[in-house]
């Protein structure tokens, strides 16, 4: 077993999954990864061997049908994931959030309605968050849930990159609900829409334009999500009560900087195992290229940053699965790893030279890809100011 990317302390159990996964990675993601990315095609077959695998209800527990692994365990899972696909682990990740939102601040009713559902993947999860002008700023969230004379609310708005937007069939979205509260983080609330597969209007009053053409992340869809009017009844409210939503979703996106974290582990590694295979393999001046000093300090580099950026996201997900908040761990490590990432797969880039260009090696996809670990879930400039306003707090200057 390669030394990169091992993690200490892990159960038989938790051994076990991972072997399990890296094995589906190396057999059923990498062989077709190259076609179905250039042809944009949906990953069904991969998907439904993730299904049986009961990746897609690894944290649920075991009450709702799931696995009831921990965070921890699924990071690893994305991580292997993400290195054999990143697009992939985009379809687990935002139905992990969504899963993780209904167990965390769901009610028992909500419970047993969808997580039984979800742990099979027979209903699979979006998150709505953002919108076409919100950007980073959540506090703007215009789309707007109005409450009827019967109870129910009505839901008028756009939002934007929906990953599983069409496959999805419950979208967790935010919404401002104005109800009064002192604060406009208190006056938003996430509601679990339901929806059926597919494009085109998939719900009275909400539809799913086609897919957002995007230069990486290909396969899985990426779309928008047009409410005109859509009516959701008052037990869709994530958790019952209204008011809640912007610290529910703040919630699902600490859990999602981990995954996030764990995706761009998963591209730096791989980009690190086809960079150094092609030191090895090339040759120039009378010996391969990993024996020229220039390629070898690269080939260091590139190893320490993947080495050290699996134990920031292992170290995050460790303390989320002990209670503690990891706003700032999370951060940390989605940033570096993101970071990281990028530089790791320009390195790769850089060992196999012109061929690198060429969309017949994998280095040209991961080049596309890790772009994209720069902004999902939060940029790194956002990342910098929530990790430096905690720091601050507590190195605040006495007297």
């Amino acid at each position: 077993m390669p030394r990169l990317c091992e993690t200490d302390g892990l159960t038989e159990d938790q051994t076990e999954i991972l072997k399990a996964v890296r094995v589906f990675v190396d057999e059923q993601i990498i062989p077709v990864a190259q076609e179905l990315e250039h042809a944009d095609e949906y990953p069904t077959e991969i998907v439904e061997g993730l299904k049986e695998l009961g990746v897609f209800g690894l944290m649920i527990p075991e009450e709702y049908g799931g696995l009831g692994e921990s965070l921890l365990t699924y990071a690893l899972c994305v991580e292997e994931i993400a290195r054999g696909w990143m697009s992939v682990s985009g379809v687990i990740n935002t139905h992990f959030i969504v899963a993780y939102m209904v167990m965390q601040h769901g009610t028992e009713e909500q419970k047993q309605k969808y997580l039984p559902q979800m742990a099979t993947g027979e209903m699979r999860g979006a998150f709505s968050m953002s919108e076409p002008g919100l950007g980073s700023d959540v506090s703007a969230v215009a789309t707007k849930a109005t409450k009827q004379d019967d109870g129910s609310y009505s839901i008028t708005g756009q939002k934007m990159w929906l990953t599983n937007g069409a496959e999805s069939r419950l979208v967790a979205t935010l919404c401002k609900t104005d109800e009064g509260a002192d604060s406009v983080y208190r006056n938003m609330t996430t509601f679990l829409i339901e929806k059926e597969a597919g494009f085109g209007e998939t719900a009275p009053g909400l539809s799913i334009p086609g897919k957002i053409e995007k230069m990486g992340y290909k396969g899985v869809e990426t779309t928008e999500m047009i409410l005109e009017g859509h009516v959701v009844r008052a037990d869709q409210i994530l958790g019952g009560e209204t008011g809640k939503g912007f610290y529910q979703m703040m919630d699902g996106v600490e859990v999602g900087r981990v995954n996030v974290a764990a995706r761009a582990c998963g591209i730096a590694l791989r980009a690190f195992e086809l960079g150094t295979a092609y030191a090895q393999q090339r040759h120039a001046f009378g010996k391969q290229i990993a024996d020229h000093q220039a390629i070898l300090f690269r080939i260091a580099e590139m190893a320490t940053k993947v080495e050290t950026a699996h134990a920031m996201m292992v170290r995050a997900a460790r303390m989320k699965d002990r209670g503690e908040r990891v706003d700032v761990e999370a951060g940390m490590a989605k940033m570096l790893a993101s970071e990281f990432c990028s530089e790791v797969v320009d390195a790769s880039f850089r060992i196999h030279g012109g061929y690198g260009y060429s969309k017949e090696y994998e280095i040209e996809r991961l080049y596309r890809e890790a772009a994209f670990m720069l902004i999902g879930e939060g940029t790194s400039d956002i990342q910098k100011m929530i990790i430096g306003r905690a720091i601050l707090k507590e190195y605040k200057l006495k007297g």
